[in-house]
């Protein structure tokens, strides 16, 4: 697709408000196309400073988006659990403190227009938009769109999807496909024609990690060694669990800073992951053959039906946690090394429907800004 003009040569200077939660990947992607566009252009995000309720790990929008000029606004996180713990009562107090800090960011700021990811931080800086009468572009990722955004989607002015399977959850008239935004340098990875020696399996567990893949591949760490090369990004905090590492062939990162990930994928052959919808969409790009083991009691099934449509794209394998021992675990890993070639060379000319994502979101953007 042509790109449009850039508008910074005309003296315009546009405010474009960001924000969501976990969406760190397509925030960069498309925070890129829009200083691609406009260089002068104002953003801002707002959203959540801390990863969980009750950590001291933060996000990776805090850590890297001020990095690229984009101004940070840190709300509370305010939620509505389904599984009652220690922390359902705060996030339940937290959610009007954080109706009140938008309201007041959004006066200081009335941006030209608000681009929401989804997630619960998100939510009541949309309410302000649809109210102050901002034009609001709202984001869902995911195959299975989540809570908040569907109760976001009645004050968006326009959303936008990454996949058709969630079409239901929201307005036919104001909805269109874009796809899901993936960063420059990772649209940059280029298919692998030959297996590595040794093989590299990258582990992760998506932007917080994940304890339970953690603890699997520990399991197998010894073992696994003795074929591959393990890269294993354990989140920030869950990195205790690995502070005895098997040997040289394992590495062990509590964090990759989004903007290097296109090296880890480049180097990669197998991958162990999460079905969290940024990471499906960059497996799926970059051709690697993958398993998938999604996170279970996500709302709608989210992260399985995330992997299952993945799969059917082909080149991952999906493991439900139930069926994940630590002979299968392995077993599956040793089955994509022995077909790495055939199943690599099956998907390698796959499209992506990813590729020109960023540009399509900018493109809705656009129209509140001319």
């Amino acid at each position: 697709m042509p790109q449009k003009q850039k508008k910074h040569s005309l003296g315009l200077r546009p405010k474009i408000l960001l924000t969501g939660g976990h969406a760190a990947t397509p925030a960069i992607a498309v925070v890129e196309e829009i200083k691609k566009r406009y260089e002068q252009a104002d953003i801002y995000w707002i959203g959540s400073k801390y990863a969980l309720p009750g950590a001291r790990a933060t996000t990776v929008e805090y850590k890297i988006l001020p990095e690229l000029g984009v101004k940070f606004y840190p709300i509370v996180m305010g939620k509505l659990q389904t599984k009652f713990t220690r922390y359902t009562l705060p996030l339940l107090l937290n959610i009007p403190i954080s109706f009140i800090q938008s309201f007041w960011i959004l006066t200081r700021l009335r941006p030209d227009v608000i681009l929401s990811f989804g997630g619960f931080s998100s939510f009541p800086v949309i309410f302000w938009g649809f109210v102050f009468r901002i034009p609001v572009v709202l984001h869902e990722q995911t195959v299975a769109a989540g809570r908040a955004a569907i109760a976001s989607g009645r004050f968006a002015s326009k959303i936008a999807l990454a996949r058709s399977e969630s079409l239901p959850y929201f307005p036919k008239d104001k909805t269109i496909i874009t796809g899901n935004p993936i960063m420059s340098q990772i649209l940059e990875v280029k298919p692998k024609d030959r297996i590595g020696n040794p093989p590299v399996v990258l582990v992760m567990g998506g932007s917080r990690g994940s304890q339970f893949i953690n603890e699997e591949i520990l399991k197998i760490a010894d073992t696994l060694i003795k074929d591959f090369k393990v890269v294993h990004v354990t989140g920030e905090t869950n990195q205790a669990l690995l502070t005895q590492t098997p040997g040289v062939r394992y590495k062990v990162l509590s964090f990759i800073d989004p903007r290097r990930m296109g090296k880890y994928y480049e180097e990669a052959d197998i991958i162990v992951s999460r079905a969290g919808a940024n990471s499906v969409s960059e497996i799926m790009f970059v051709g690697r053959p993958a398993i998938l083991i999604p996170l279970p009691r996500t709302y709608a099934a989210e992260q399985e039906k995330n992997a299952r449509f993945a799969e059917k794209n082909g080149g991952v394998k999906v493991m439900e946690e139930h069926e994940v021992n630590p002979e299968r675990l392995l077993m599956e890993i040793k089955n994509l090394k022995n077909n790495w070639a055939k199943i690599s060379e099956q998907i390698a000319h796959n499209i992506s429907p990813d590729v020109d994502s960023s540009q399509k979101l900018v493109n809705m953007l656009e129209v509140y800004l001319s």
